[in-house]
């Protein structure tokens, strides 16, 4: 291994987010709900070089397996993601991230007047269009960073 290598330890089991956009890697806790708080071992790496990227960052979660609705709302904030699934230590499921063509509950919509932020129960829907998102409710288009308008 040369100087110039990532060395980054293997995990038991768990899955290792591969390929994500530089700078993201903590939008992507962010979005899997990982603060630090309840004890998961989380490795990262953050602009590292990439031959296909230029630079990536690289989230490794220990012990869990991500959902496919989570794989879904990635790809909203790392297109290019690759997901690898791994089991004693071998890699057993390795996937890139498909955009859904539509996400539910995970965002908020920024237009204040939109009946999802009115209190009343209703969950946020919104459409994946080519350029951006659709609110379901009000039409409002999300264009710009997405994980601002991620839900607590």
């Amino acid at each position: 291994m040369s100087d110039r290598e990532l060395r980054v330890s293997k995990i038991q089991s768990g899955t290792v987010i591969d390929h994500v956009s530089a700078g993201e890697a903590l939008h992507v806790l962010s979005l899997l709900g990982i603060d630090g708080t309840k004890g998961t071992t989380v490795s990262l790496g953050m602009n590292v070089p990439s031959e296909r990227l230029g630079r990536k960052d690289v989230v490794k979660v220990e012990s869990r397996e991500l959902s496919d609705d989570e794989a879904e709302v990635l790809s909203l904030i790392a297109p290019e993601a690759t997901i690898n699934i791994i089991r004693d230590y071998d890699v057993v499921d390795k996937r890139r991230v498909e955009p859904p063509e539509e996400v539910s509950g995970v965002l908020v919509c920024p237009n204040r007047d939109c009946i999802t932020n009115a209190g009343e129960p209703v969950e946020t829907a919104f459409a994946v269009l080519d350029d951006g998102l659709r609110c379901e409710y009000c039409g409002e288009i999300v264009r710009e960073d997405i994980t601002d308008h991620l839900q607590d």
